[in-house]
């Protein structure tokens, strides 16, 4: 996993026991309130400050995605916050292809760990251990795209 300050790497590894990740918990514990909403069908999420407390943590997603892509979108905020937090300013949109007004580089750093948050290799490993043969096993019982699990197993999607 990228490097984060030790006592997120914590929290997060706290949430990596079992599969699928409980990508709300995790957000909760960081302090981040999760909120579903309408939004345009070309936005995936946001993050930003809320509006009551600038102190505390917003991530709005959109409520006609997927479950699967919506849980990937506060994987993807989630890390967002844990990385940039200190370089977005009021906040950040992404796009349905996580795409902002953050660098690219930036948004592959929030992808990258946005699968290292949802689909850790320890994690992976067990579950084929315990039986999962298929890249679609994989993102079945981790709660993923197929093709992002094609992705983070390096297969082509």
């Amino acid at each position: 996993m990228m490097m984060l300050e030790p006592e997120y790497m914590e929290v997060v590894k706290r949430h990596q026991q079992e599969f699928p990740i409980r990508v709300g918990a995790l957000a909760r514990e960081l302090g981040i309130e999760v909120k579903t909403t309408d939004m345009p069908d070309n936005v995936s999420g946001s993050l930003s400050r809320s509006s009551d407390n600038p102190e505390r943590w917003v991530i709005r997603v959109n409520r006609r995605h997927s479950k699967n892509r919506q849980r990937f979108t506060v994987a993807h905020e989630i890390a967002h916050f844990l990385l940039h937090r200190n370089q977005i300013g009021r906040g950040v949109t992404d796009d349905t292809f996580y795409r902002s007004n953050l660098s690219d580089s930036r948004e592959r750093e929030a992808n990258r760990l946005a699968a290292d948050i949802l689909m850790p290799w320890s994690l992976i490993r067990r579950a084929t251990e315990e039986g999962a043969r298929s890249a679609d096993d994989l993102a079945e019982a981790f709660g993923v795209s197929t093709a992002a699990m094609h992705i983070r197993l390096g297969l082509p999607t």
